[in-house]
Order: C-alpha cells, then sequence, then structure tokens
C-alpha cells in the first residue's frame, strides 16, 4: 500500500544569501590506478535480472521538450518488493551479542601487545563492526596517546607507528607527522631498506591519505610508498592475500572507500588471512547480513513511499533512481541506529536527482525562474502559472520536506523550516545559474564554475538533512554554521562536485551543456582534456586534506555529522570513480548494490 502524502503546512522561510570563494591555484601529485574493483570482479560476476514488470519512465517526452534519454530503472517493484533476508537482524542476534562480548573482552585486556590491539580495532572497523565498539574502540585508542609504554612500543615498527598514526587520525586525535622521521636516514629521505617490508609500506601509504596541507613529511610517504607499492604487482612470493591488499590500496585508498562496501570486501579478504579470529570473522559476517535485512526493510518501505508518489510515472523527462538514491544514503549513513536519517535521505536525494533533471532538460528560463522563486518563497501558490509536472514536483517536495520539519519540530521544540528551505532554495538558485549558462553556451570562468557548483552539487542539502535526523541536542552554534555553510559542509561538497564532472563529463558534452570543471579549466588554461582531468584530481587530493584537518580541528557540529560529511565524499568517490553510476549505471554498480543490499553473506 501506498505511503500517502502527508498535509500541507505552510511556513516563510528565512533566507540569507551566502558568497563563496574557493581557492583554485592548487596542485598536487595524483595517482590513479588502471585497476578494476577487486569486488567487481571477483565476487558477483552478474546480477540477478529484475521481474519485467517496471517502475520506469518514458525516454520521449509527448510535449515536444528536449529528452537526456535517461535508460530506465533497471530494478523493478516486484523485485525490490521480494527482498528477503529471513529477519537475520532477529535470528542472529543473540549469537551476534555473545560474540561481541568475546571480542569487547579482548579489547580491554591490560595485557594485549600494543600493535596486536590496534590491528584488531583496524580489523572491527574494516569488517564494518565499529557500530558496535564505538566506546571501546575510543577508550582504547586512548591509551596510545596517554601512556607511554603504548607510545614507544609503536615507535620503531613502520606498521605500527604507521597503523597508529592512521587510527588516531581517524578518530579525531591530535598526532603529528613527526612520528615517521624516525624512518629516515640522515638526508632526510626514507630509508630504502623499508620496500622490504610490504606490511609497513602498505600501512605507511594508508596512513598518508590522512595529511593535511603542507605536511610535506606525509607527501613524501605517500610517494615513496606508492612507488614501491607499485612495483610489487607482478610479485607471486608475498605473503598471501596482500598483493589483493595493495591493488585494491593503490586503487583507492582506505580513508576514501564507502565504509558498508569496503566492509563487504574485507569480510572476503580477512576469511584468506592466516591471522584471522575464527569469532571475529564470524560475527562479520552476522552483522553483515543483520545490517542487510534492516536495509531491505527500509528499501521496501521506500519503493513503496516512491510508487505512491508517481513523480516516475508522472514526470517521463527525469531519471527514476530509487535504487541508486538508496544506496547513496547508506553511503552517508549505515547505521542501523539511524535508519530514519538514512530513509530522509533516500527522499532528499529522490528530489535532487528529479529537479536535477527539471532545470538540466525540461524547463524553460522562464519556468525555472517561477520554480526557483516559488522554492524561495516556499509557497504553493507560486507554481500555478507552470507546466504540471513542475506544479507536481514542487508540491511533493513542499509535502515531504515540512513532514520532516514536523517531526522535528514534535520531537526537538525546534521549527527547522527556515534552514531546510534556504538549503533547497540555495540548490535551486545554483542550478537556475547553471541553465542560464547553459541555454546561452556561456563558459565561465573556473573560479565562478566552482563558487557555484559545489552549491549545485546539492551536497550541503544533505548534510542540512542529516543534521536534523541524526543531532537529538539542537545548539544555536550549530544552526550559525549550517547557515554559514561550514567547512564540514563545504568540503565534502567541493569533492562530491569534482568527482561528478570527472563522471559525468562526457555524458554532459553529448547533452550541449557547456559549464563543468573540465571544460572550465581547459577554456582558462588553454589545456588538453587529460591535463584539465588531471588538475581536477589534484585539487580532489587538495580538498581531502582540508577535510581532514576540519576532523582534528573540530567544530560545532556532533561527530555523527562529521562523519555523515566524511562519508558524502566517499560515496561521491564510489559513484563517480568508473563513470555515472548514478545517472547511467551499468553492470559494475549494478554488482555492487546487489553485494550490498541482495546478497548475504555465507555464514557456514
Amino acid at each position: 500500500m501506498a505511503l500517502a502524502p502527508p498535509s500541507l503546512i505552510l511556513c516563510s522561510p528565512r533566507l540569507i544569501p551566502k558568497q563563496v570563494m574557493i581557492p583554485t591555484n592548487i596542485f598536487r601529485h595524483k595517482f590513479e590506478s588502471d585497476h578494476r574493483s577487486l569486488m567487481s570482479s571477483s565476487r558477483i560476476c552478474c546480477a540477478v535480472s529484475p521481474p519485467t514488470t517496471q517502475v520506469s519512465n518514458s525516454n520521449h517526452p509527448k510535449d515536444g521538450r528536449s529528452s537526456a534519454n535517461y535508460q530506465p530503472t533497471i530494478w523493478s517493484y516486484d523485485f525490490l518488493q521480494s527482498l528477503k533476508n529471513d529477519h537475520a537482524d532477529i535470528i542472529y542476534k543473540e549469537r551476534a551479542a555473545k560474540l561481541e562480548q568475546e571480542l569487547r573482552f579482548a579489547l580491554h585486556d591490560e595485557n594485549a601487545e600494543p600493535v596486536n590491539l590496534l590491528e584488531l580495532i583496524d580489523d572491527i572497523q574494516r569488517l564494518g563492526l565499529g557500530h558496535r565498539f564505538e566506546i571501546d574502540i575510543n577508550r582504547a585508542l586512548e591509551k596510545f596517546m596517554s601512556s607511554d609504554d603504548y607510545s614507544v612500543a609503536t615507535k620503531y615498527s613502520l606498521h605500527a607507528a604507521a597503523l597508529r598514526f592512521r587510527l588516531l587520525r581517524q578518530h579525531g586525535y591530535v598526532v603529528s607527522q613527526d612520528v615517521f622521521k624516525a624512518f629516515k636516514d640522515h638526508k632526510g629521505n626514507f630509508k630504502e631498506c623499508l620496500y622490504k617490508d610490504v606490511k609497513g609500506m602498505l600501512s605507511l601509504y594508508e596512513a598518508s591519505r590522512l595529511a593535511f596541507e603542507e605536511e610535506y613529511v606525509m607527501d613524501e610517504a605517500f610517494l615513496f610508498t606508492r612507488m614501491h607499492l607499485m612495483g610489487l604487482q607482478g610479485v607471486s612470493n608475498l605473503e598471501e592475500g596482500l598483493l589483493e591488499q595493495v591493488i585494491h590500496a593503490l586503487e583507492l585508498p582506505l580513508h576514501r572507500r564507502m565504509v558498508r562496501l569496503e566492509a563487504r570486501w574485507y569480510i572476503e579478504a580477512y576469511s584468506k588471512s592466516a591471522a584471522r579470529k575464527p569469532n571475529l570473522l564470524e560475527l562479520a559476517k552476522l552483522d553483515f547480513n543483520m545490517v542487510q535485512s534492516t536495509l531491505q526493510e527500509d528499501l521496501k518501505e521506500m519503493t513503496r513511499w516512491w510508487i505512491g508518489m508517481g513523480l516516475s510515472s508522472k514526470l517521463n523527462f527525469a531519471r527514476d533512481r530509487l535504487m541508486e538514491c538508496f544506496f547513496w544514503s547508506v553511503g552517508m549513513v549505515s547505521e542501523p541506529q539511524f535508519r530514519n536519517c538514512r530513509k530522509s535521505l533516500t527522499k532528499v536525494a529522490s528530489f535532487v536527482t528529479i529537479i536535477d533533471d527539471i532545470y538540466d532538460v525540461y524547463g524553460t528560463l522562464d519556468e525555472l525562474e517561477l520554480f526557483t522563486e516559488a522554492v524561495q518563497r516556499w509557497d504553493v501558490c507560486a507554481v500555478k502559472d507552470l507546466p504540471k509536472c513542475m506544479e507536481l514536483c514542487f508540491l511533493a517536495l513542499y509535502n515531504s520536506v515540512n513532514e520532516m520539519a514536523y517531526e522535528t519540530l514534535r520531537d526537538h521544540g525546534e521549527n527547522i523550516i527556515p534552514y531546510l528551505t534556504k538549503a533547497w532554495a540555495d540548490l535551486c538558485k545554483a542550478f537556475l545559474k547553471e541553465a542560464a549558462w547553459a541555454r546561452s553556451k556561456h563558459v565561465p570562468t573556473f573560479q565562478d564554475y566552482l563558487e557555484n557548483a559545489w552549491v549545485s552539487v546539492s551536497g550541503h542539502i544533505f548534510l542540512v538533512h542529516a543534521y536534523f535526523l541524526q543531532s537529538p541536542n539542537i545548539t544555536s552554534e550549530a544552526l550559525d554554521s549550517l547557515e554559514q555553510y561550514h567547512d564540514i559542509l563545504r568540503w565534502p561538497s567541493t569533492i562530491f562536485r569534482l568527482c561528478n564532472d570527472l563522471g559525468t563529463s562526457k555524458d554532459e558534452l553529448e547533452r550541449g551543456e557547456s559549464a563543468n570543471s573540465i571544460i572550465c579549466y581547459m577554456k582558462e588554461v588553454g589545456c588538453s582534456e587529460a591535463t584539465a582531468r588531471q588538475h581536477i584530481s589534484n585539487l580532489i587530493d587538495n580538498y581531502w586534506m582540508k577535510m581532514n584537518k576540519c576532523r582534528i580541528e573540530g567544530s560545532t557540529f556532533a561527530k555523527h555529522l562529521v562523519e555523515t560529511a566524511t562519508n558524502l565524499a566517499r560515496i561521491s568517490q564510489c559513484t563517480y570513480q568508473h563513470g555515472d553510476a548514478h545517472g547511467c549505471p551499468d553492470n559494475l554498480s549494478k554488482n555492487r548494490i546487489q553485494s550490498l543490499i541482495v546478497e548475504p553473506i555465507s555464514i557456514n
């Protein structure tokens, strides 16, 4: 049964325009591996074909307007409603609790070797179990900050020192790059003998991706480890599974990978390790299936909501990407306790996708100006002169956002409509500017493009909603930071935009769009497409370093929102790593979704 749209709630937004300047003269070395994801080629070679009953949109609008000829959805309503993980979240609950307690004792073992404790923490996180041991991990890591014994024990092992550095920075602790000077020679270069320690080199490589700007020791560590690790790809006598991990890391470092997808990959990699802990591996498999069961129930509910909205059948020019929107929300918020947030972000992603297509494909400039004004005013009467499909879209957005706002007012006593509607208005204004550029074939300067594009990519929309959906305590300081678009929102949004441009520029050129970062940079500098793409990759590296610093410096936001912001950058890298997995999903993206949401892991 379809979910009915909520009743209308009338409220005027408070709009505060914001201009943002983003530096562009930043260059860094960038390595792009030619390897495809090991996961995509090894686990699920072909996805289950959905049944023939499709929830799809026509590629040929009947009113003479243009069409982007988007492919229909590959996921049918019947198929999504048929997903069944046999209530794994209930069946495995007792066994998982017992295993969890065993591992909790291991995390608090005072006699454990420091390096073994670090490896256990790392394995727990990579296996997707961090949500079960959050407090225990923080308590264990405190030892490496407060105890000299723990620090000395990891000082002279490259693997231990790098692992300690990475885990502490991941959790927001202040740790200096100077810890790696012990591994340099008298000339200030990393010792050449280190290349023989493959495990240590891999750990240092992963640690180097948590660098800040102008941390030159970390820059050198990245170049040194990358060079030597690349030379290992033809070596066959490495420790079992180590070469696979090297190739995996060179394709995309751990810090930039989608958390839940990495858990699926690492469960299989860990199961081949001679050093695996049976109880940890069993818990990882149980937990993965338990979380997957929860995700499937969430997805079914979202599918019913999407069909009930009717937008996929009425707006036949737009992309129907409910499954991809849900996958995106899982990439941002995968923890079981944030179900409401995950479902709401799925709705946000669905509206962003449709509204983006209204601006890119369907609306005339006059119509888009009216639509933008309606969103700014948050007024249902302002769309009465627009085509019915645009009126329908606005009313659906209006109802859904007001419903989210009502729930926050009911539960937390805070009227958040001004903050939500400001974010949507800023998005539509950015969309409108890009539409004007496209209609006039105007190519803006790279700086002008990026100032608008980090907003038009919609990252701030997700994070503004996520703040209210994740935070039990709403503070005035955090609200001010939201309105001003704190760097915690800005930097991952910029990474999102640059990744998006790298993955979608080919299709945008074919549609006649004149503005993306690659085109703007090529025109401004007079360089080749390959040079422009390398520059964008360098910028992505730079904004990751800005984000790394933000995580350490702290903000008015709770830890969960900071992690969600980081996850926004991660799902962006995942989605656009090999093309446009959102707009033009292929077998690789299909297999990823299958592995995460459809196919459970065998427990035996």
